[in-house]
């Protein structure tokens, strides 16, 4: 029953933001509170059949299609949570969105999801509260993501790692995939990307992403896996994830006795 909440609450969610209503909105139409939008959305509300209906008719749907969807989800899909860890550059974005389609799941980026919980920027989240405080609402922005989703690709800040208690309920909630590449990869793509923020007023940065890519590679190495991103094409890293998801759930006690095997791709 639980799973099926949870999908039901998870096609809703999608519905709604294709047809780009608010949570506000979308209770607004359908006559519920918004808090009770929510909680549908989040798998904790026994939705009443009518109440399920009027809602659906909001959504562009029917409260028969969002029940199947959610059965979908409960017998063949069940939950899986990704996270993808490493640093900028890494390919995260790019093999992030095309990993979910191919897993039929929705794609998140945890830094969006905390600049939305503060309602500032990153940089302004640093600035005026300091690193310290980022880290907690970093972990608490984690935690509402676990309870909102029992399947989604997640991609995460380059410094998780180094957050010990949301990298701790990453390990403990999700399948880890480090994307490692090599440094100057890593430079040239966030490049190509048109950011020139490393480099900016700062000549020796890319001694400095080295540097702290040596720091960070005995946290990242705690993945439970490993693609490498400079010598696999994004369609291959997607190809291996996908494999690797696959044989997760198909032979564990093959997995458990060799770990090795996973880990270097």
């Amino acid at each position: 029953m639980t799973l099926l909440l949870h999908g039901i609450g998870a096609r809703a969610r999608t519905l709604r933001a294709a047809a780009g209503l608010s949570l506000r909105e979308a209770a607004a139409r359908s006559g519920l509170s918004t808090r009770f939008v929510s909680e549908v959305e989040a798998g904790r509300a026994n939705i009443s059949v009518l109440k399920l209906a009027t809602l659906a008719r909001v959504l562009g749907t029917s409260a028969g299609a969002l029940v199947t969807a959610a059965e979908d989800v409960a017998t063949e899909r069940p939950g899986l949570r990704i996270a993808l860890l490493g640093m900028r550059g890494a390919g995260k974005s790019t093999i992030g969105p095309r990993l979910a389609a191919r897993l039929k799941a929705p794609f998140l980026e945890l830094d969006s999801l905390v600049e939305q919980a503060a309602g500032l920027s990153l940089a302004d989240v640093f600035a005026l509260h300091g690193e310290a405080s980022y880290r907690r609402l970093e972990a608490d922005v984690l935690r509402r993501f676990f309870r909102e989703h029992d399947r989604a690709v997640l991609a995460t800040g380059g410094g998780i790692v180094s957050n010990e208690e949301a990298f701790r309920l990453l390990c403990e909630q999700t399948v880890t995939v480090w994307l490692r590449a090599d440094p100057e990869d890593h430079w040239n793509r966030v490049v190509r990307q048109g950011d020139l923020r490393p480099m900016a007023g700062r000549p020796a940065a890319r001694d400095e992403l080295r540097r702290l890519l040596d720091a960070r590679r005995p946290l990242y190495a705690r993945a439970r896996h490993q693609i490498d991103t400079s010598r696999a094409s994004v369609t291959e890293s997607v190809r291996r994830i996908v494999g690797l998801v696959r044989d997760r759930r198909a032979s564990p006690r093959r997995r458990r006795a060799t770990p090795s095997a996973e880990r270097r791709i």
